[in-house]
């Protein structure tokens, strides 16, 4: 085993550690940690097996084994974009339904409000036994 191959399983398992420490302090969610777990997992694999590297670097017809590695970077990076863009749209629709609710709740606690002042009782809305009519 070579230096540069000790780094890169140094690196990788420290990335895979690191993401399990986050996961563990509740700091990432689980659902959001399989794609990091995976891509970790990738990596120790390829620093492990670099024979494994050339021979899918040549199977797709990329006979520079790096130019592979930037090649599955950056289909790592477009699946963390598309998944955090469906979050995103989940939550951004999510947004707009609770204001729509509390649009809907302050209407009608207004309505409240005002068909209790045009009683105009005293009480302000509650009876004898304290509870709100």
């Amino acid at each position: 085993m070579d230096i540069v191959q000790i780094i890169a399983i140094a690196v990788s398992g420290t990335i895979f550690f690191v993401v399990i420490e986050l996961i563990r302090r509740n700091h990432l969610k689980e659902r959001y940690s399989l794609i990091w777990l995976a891509a970790s997992l990738v990596l120790i694999l390829f620093s492990v097996v670099r024979n494994l590297l050339h021979f899918m670097a040549k199977a797709v017809g990329i006979y520079y084994p790096p130019s592979f590695l930037f090649l599955l970077a950056i289909a790592f990076l477009l699946l963390l974009l598309l998944h955090f863009s469906t979050i995103v749209s989940s939550l951004s629709e999510n947004n707009k339904r609770l204001a729509q609710e509390i649009g809907i709740l302050k209407k009608r606690l207004k309505d409240l409000e005002e068909k209790e002042t045009l009683r105009g009782d005293g009480s302000e809305g509650f009876s004898s036994s304290g509870k709100m009519e």
